[in-house]
């Protein structure tokens, strides 16, 4: 019986994870490929009005944390750290029955927001969110109102932000800001395609919605850059393309892959890492397809490993629980799962930073977002040093390799252990990989082509890892110790170990 037990306790080992036998995880710089600068817009951000995001999140009017504007310091600050270059606003599903001019000027009026079912106070509108980016020093992205919205109000909100002539331009000298914004990033739309969403639309309404607003938004700023919410799907996308496609810059995905289970472990996200590739893939056969390959780029401006928790949504018959949505500020929630997974969907976007030029984190603060804020100040989650360690610590150019990497499995799931890009400066002669383990407990030996960098190989590389005590480790108020540190790894036979559930930087040169 003792024999039998340890039999079955092994083979059930096994479906939970298994590292296949390489020889060695390896790499190798591919020689004759094209090095691609990639758009620092990657790291971009989201911000939506939903619960505690923008009130009590970045703006909070008479809190002793926040600035003369009623924006949060704090939070600033912390933006600032993370370099965010572009933020993404107001919505998300609110925007499809938000109208803009609500929001401006002093005399306004609390509305009832039909997508969350609460009042929104209208405190924050165009104005204080331009200025929110000003001081954080993102470029503003905003998206319209596609769902209850007419196509006129979207060109209105283009002419407000950027005109210098003409009555909403008037308006905004009137409320106080004389020159125009020069709001450069416009969306048609957001998730248009969905139930969910206010304002749905069918596919063969899309393209004729978004060519006509493209066309009135252009009249009244020739010069910004449109989107238009998309999917990696042939029969939404396509259409839209073959209609709409010669006006646009940008075609808009999203993507969350885990939701709301507290019984989903660190390997069970690790077997959504590959998940992006597909999203984007599929879009960049859509867009060659229709024609547009090389033309328009694609915009992930959404996305995070797990999905709003907001039990309710679209089924308003039943209406929604308020009270769960709590639940998205729980701190154990965001593990070393949500640093490795955001470190692989970074390396996805980077790998196809031809064609990728936008991607926003969803959202900046609360909820999901790797900023939580609270009264007495802010917590940055495992996900926020990810993010300053992408935006901060990687060179400008994508080297393409070749890698030979083992896989990791659950039950009948596998993913590649180890995810990784390689990036280097002008002269080529300094590189950084950033090199994501997604194995629970086992350090993972990697072998560098230091050759092909035309370096010889070093006794040991400074390095750059974030990791916690456990793959479940995790951030919380006043207990802040998941942190990225400094320290060298010794390479022996050019090969370095990288640390468990870890996101690890090493720098080469």
């Amino acid at each position: 019986m003792i024999i039998r037990h340890l039999v079955l306790s092994l083979a059930a080992s096994l479906l939970i994870s298994s590292t296949c036998l390489f020889a060695q995880n390896s790499f190798t710089i591919k020689q004759d490929a094209e090095i691609m600068e990639y758009n620092p817009m990657i790291f971009g951000a989201f911000l939506e009005h939903f619960d505690n995001q923008v009130y009590g999140g970045v703006f909070s009017p008479g809190s002793p944390l926040s600035d003369e504007d009623g924006f949060r310091k704090d939070v600033i600050e912390a933006v600032k750290e993370l370099k965010v270059p572009i933020v993404r606003w107001p919505g998300g599903c609110f925007v499809s029955a938000y109208h803009w001019k609500d929001a401006v000027g002093p005399d306004r009026q609390s509305v009832w927001d039909k997508a969350w079912q609460v009042e929104d106070p209208n405190t924050f509108g165009t104005d204080e969110f331009v200025k929110w980016c000003r001081k954080v020093g993102c470029e503003p992205f905003i998206c319209t109102n596609a769902g209850t919205g007419t196509m006129e109000e979207m060109s209105d909100w283009v002419e407000y932000c950027n005109q210098t002539v003409g009555k909403f331009a008037r308006q905004r000298a009137a409320n106080g800001h004389p020159e125009p914004f020069n709001v450069k990033y416009w969306s048609i739309g957001n998730e248009n395609w969905g139930m969910h969403e206010l304002g749905e639309k069918s596919s063969a309404e899309w393209g004729p919605l978004v060519t006509e607003s493209a066309k009135l938004m252009l009249s009244a700023d020739k010069n910004i850059k449109l989107f238009a919410a998309a999917l990696p799907s042939h029969d939404w996308t396509y259409p839209l393309l073959k209609k709409a496609g010669y006006l646009l810059d940008y075609v808009s995905i999203h993507g969350y892959w885990v939701w709301h289970d507290p019984s989903k472990t660190f390997l069970d996200c690790m077997m959504s890492t590959d998940d992006p590739e597909g999203s984007i893939s599929t879009t960049i056969d859509i867009l060659k397809e229709a024609g547009f390959d090389g033309k328009i780029k694609i915009a992930f401006d959404e996305w995070n490993l797990r999905g709003w928790y907001h039990p309710g949504i679209g089924d308003l018959k039943r209406g929604y629980d308020y009270v769960a949505r709590r639940e998205n500020d729980i701190a154990s929630t965001y593990t070393m799962a949500d640093a490795v997974f955001s470190a692989c969907f970074l390396n996805t976007c980077l790998r196809h930073s031809d064609v990728v030029d936008i991607a926003c984190i969803s959202p900046i603060t609360n909820t999901r977002g790797p900023i939580f804020v609270h009264p007495e100040g802010i917590v940055r989650r495992t996900t926020f040093y990810t993010m300053k360690m992408y935006a901060n610590d990687l060179l400008p150019y994508v080297v393409p390799v070749d890698a030979k990497v083992g896989t990791i499995s659950l039950q009948d799931d596998s993913t590649k252990v180890l995810d990784m890009i390689l990036t280097m400066d002008k002269t080529g002669k300094k590189y950084v990989c950033a090199v994501a383990n997604k194995d629970p407990e086992k350090d993972i030996a990697l072998s560098i082509d230091f050759k092909g960098m035309g370096i010889k190989a070093p006794k040991k590389v400074s390095a750059k890892v974030l990791s916690g005590r456990s793959a479940d480790d995790f951030n919380d108020i006043g207990d802040e110790h998941v942190q990225p540190f400094g320290t060298t790894l010794p390479v022996k036979d050019g090969t370095i170990s990288i640390p468990a559930h870890s996101v690890t930087f090493l720098f080469i040169e």
